[in-house]
């Protein structure tokens, strides 16, 4: 079932400078996608018009059947309820613990506390930090410091988790250790998408790519793999 479609959609700023061209994408609701391409190829531009941080100069962004190029500002807090956000620098906070910065996210949204618990501790059990709830962020690795944050991003349940460059202050084994992460909870039905310019982890992975190029659409490959030559 489509989930995301984007539909020649053009984002230029204010400097006079066009990010993304004609661009027309349709994700499936569960799929897992990275989307690839060169430092102003348009990837992050694509990744802040879905969750509205930038909204599309001329086109249409449907997310489960909602005009996100439509929604009224004070409307868009119902949006990112439903999509999770993870970063490449975690944005935690530092003199929080790891169960109050995911916890924190559901008592901005009202939850009870006794929803509250139930919720960060399932959310942390899920990317395995149950056991460094009360750890603060500097006592972390920074692969668990991206757990964290990972867990901050799913512990509303969203049916949508997007992630920018989120291995990108990682080494090799525990990018992937990220990546796996992400397919755990792509599998319980969560739509994910990945901002890398990681090749080497968009191959292991081997799931959908799609690549831009100059704010375009170059290639769109099924399983991840290409030829190494390929430029992006």
């Amino acid at each position: 079932m489509e989930f995301i479609r984007i539909t020649d959609v053009e984002k230029t700023y204010p400097t006079g400078v066009t990010a993304v061209y004609g661009l027309n994408l349709n994700i499936k609701k569960g799929d897992f996608v990275f989307i690839i391409g060169a430092s102003g190829s348009g990837k992050s531009t694509v990744m802040k018009m879905l969750y509205r941080e930038e909204k599309p100069t001329h086109g249409q962004i449907v997310i489960g059947g909602v005009r996100v190029d439509k929604l009224r500002n004070r409307k868009v807090y119902k949006l990112r309820r439903k999509i999770g956000v993870v970063f490449q620098d975690f944005k935690l906070l530092p003199k929080m613990t790891v169960y109050e910065n995911v916890a924190f996210v559901l008592e901005m949204f009202g939850y009870t506390k006794s929803e509250v618990r139930a919720k960060t501790l399932k959310a942390l059990d899920l990317v395995g930090l149950k056991e460094k709830v009360k750890n603060y962020p500097d006592e972390l690795s920074g692969g668990e410091q991206q757990r964290v944050a990972i867990a901050r991003a799913i512990v509303n349940a969203p049916k949508l988790v997007i992630c920018d460059e989120p291995t990108g202050n990682l080494d090799p084994d525990t990018s992937l250790e990220i990546m796996k992460v992400l397919e755990v909870i792509n599998n319980l039905g969560t739509t994910v998408i990945v901002v890398t310019h990681d090749r080497d982890i968009v191959n292991k992975m081997k799931k959908r790519v799609i690549l831009l190029d100059k704010g375009k659409l170059k290639k769109d490959f099924e399983k991840g793999t290409y030829d190494k030559n390929e430029k992006h």
